[in-house]
């Protein structure tokens, strides 16, 4: 009977181990330059992509979104496409979607920027600026994520490395955390 005791103490205690282990989306480790910004629902919008095709953001629910406003003549936006492509990479077996909207600029002057950089993100074209002057940036870049259920939980305002580690932990976190609620 004791060792049958012994037994049960010792597999709760490692299953212990491994719950604590696994963060809830409210212990996540935010990285610098990242904050919390819990504002409930995310506003729908749909907007055209630069390959014409229509997107609704209605339909990324059930993803953690990274949703991404930039413009051509922003200098830390050109330098963060790259490493926003990385991260995308390295997340995109997971239930994570990688939204760019690009804000207040014309067709031609997109194309032509995206023409100059390495990525394969596609974008999206605000050419009137209304779906940007809904979600109200404070400045260009900015980042929100939205959960699954489709909240906006945070947002980063500038530049950020985002494909360097902290980054994606916190992102990989994001997602583990929401498989565990689930």
């Amino acid at each position: 009977m004791k060792s049958l005791n012994r037994t049960f103490t010792l597999f709760i205690l490692l299953l212990s181990f491994f719950v604590a282990e696994t963060p809830a989306a409210s212990e996540v480790k935010v990285p610098f330059g990242i904050r919390s910004y819990d504002i409930g629902a995310a506003q729908d919008f749909t907007l055209k992509d630069i390959d014409g095709d229509a997107f609704e953001f209605k339909n990324t629910r059930g993803h953690w979104v990274f949703l991404h406003f930039w413009a051509s003549w922003c200098g830390p936006c050109k330098e963060e496409m790259p490493m926003i492509q990385k991260m995308a990479d390295q997340l995109q077996s997971k239930k994570f979607q990688v939204v760019m909207i690009n804000t207040a600029e014309d067709e031609d002057t997109v194309f032509e920027f995206l023409s100059t950089i390495d990525v394969e993100l596609n974008s999206l074209l605000d050419a009137d600026g209304l779906v940007t002057e809904e979600w109200k940036p404070r400045g260009l870049p900015t980042t929100f994520l939205i959960d699954p259920s489709g909240k906006v939980k945070y947002q980063a305002i500038g530049g950020r490395e985002w494909h360097q580690p902290e980054y994606i932990k916190f992102l990989k976190e994001l997602l583990i955390s929401t498989d565990r609620q689930r």
